[in-house]
């Protein structure tokens, strides 16, 4: 019993440290109300840091990361819209700083690729379901043949 509570207070420790580590970014900066510090929190969430694979900006360690967060501060502090923070970094990093990238001539296989792979796919299926599904075809025998299965068949009644 007194493992399972030690247990239970080492999550408890070790989960609160890393709400403390997430909540770090935000406490760097001083926002006049908290809706900008919402907006921070939202747009630092919704673009992706340019050096890292797949972390957004507020939880990278990176050194991009950490100027991206300065300068969507700096964006919001000035009296900027979120469109505007977003455009600027798309502009600036290009549409691999969106997580959820726009539906443009650019990014239309990454939206619709998906769908095209799986529509190619059951095409792919139903051909080979086709080409080896053989018509059942009725099976005609001569008379020897006939005659030995009447053999068979009248031995087993």
């Amino acid at each position: 019993m007194l493992q399972v509570i030690r247990t239970v207070i080492s999550l408890l420790t070790l989960s609160s440290w890393m709400m403390a580590a997430n909540a770090a970014v935000i406490d760097d900066y001083v926002f006049s109300t908290p809706e900008q510090q919402n907006r921070f929190i939202q747009l630092t969430t919704e673009l992706r840091c340019p050096q890292c694979q797949n972390q957004s900006i507020a939880d990278s360690n990176a050194t991009i990361s950490e100027d991206l967060r300065r300068e969507v501060y700096r964006l919001i502090d000035e009296g900027r819209e979120d469109q505007d923070i977003i455009r600027f970094m798309q502009e600036r990093y290009g549409d691999f700083v969106l997580y959820k990238p726009r539906l443009n001539a650019q990014t239309l296989l990454l939206w619709f690729g998906p769908l095209l792979l799986l529509i190619l796919a059951l095409g792919v299926l139903v051909v080979i379901v086709k080409r080896h599904r053989k018509p059942a075809q009725p099976c005609v025998l001569d008379t020897t043949e006939q005659a030995e299965l009447d053999n068979i068949l009248d031995g087993k009644q």
